[in-house]
């Protein structure tokens, strides 16, 4: 079920907030989230003159921003769920780049039941738990469905 215009607001708010207060590059790239449920997670970085590079495609440094977002802000819901101090980290992340991303570019997680089971396990067990989660990035506008960009980040999760 797509999000209501409501809460696409208040997950774009706390985005922007988060980027204001503690990670600047956030709104450097003006991400916005597209969809968010229980099973996947759509983030949309536009294309701009400070996410551009010399060849008219996005920065390398724009999409890692986009990957980053669309797995890290689906771990913070899930640990906004249980009520939970958590500490959310990236271990390594994995890229194969197949186009150049021309247009505003979509970043699509379908692993969010993976991270909500990393997530259960870390406050269980106490204990580290890391996930390698794929990332898929289109450009709608230019090359439709096909992946102009596909990513594993392997994300990191421990209760405090």
């Amino acid at each position: 079920m797509p999000l209501s215009l409501k809460e696409r607001f208040n997950y774009n708010l706390y985005l922007w907030l988060f980027g204001l207060t503690k990670v600047r590059m956030i709104n450097f790239v003006s991400p916005r989230i597209i969809d968010i449920d229980d099973t996947k997670a759509v983030i949309n970085v536009p294309l701009n003159i400070k996410t551009r590079n010399h060849v008219k495609s996005m920065y390398i440094g724009s999409m890692v921003v986009g990957v980053d977002l669309v797995v890290g802000f689906s771990a913070y819901l899930q640990t906004k769920k249980k009520n939970r101090k958590i500490v959310i980290i990236f271990k390594d992340l994995k890229a194969d780049f197949i186009k150049r991303a021309e247009g505003d570019t979509l970043f699509s997680c379908n692993s969010l039941k993976q991270i909500n089971d990393a997530v259960n396990k870390a406050i269980e067990t106490g204990e580290r738990v890391n996930l390698p989660v794929p990332v898929t990035a289109t450009v709608p506008s230019v090359f439709g469905d096909e992946p102009v960009a596909e990513f594993v980040i392997t994300l990191s999760v421990k209760e405090k």
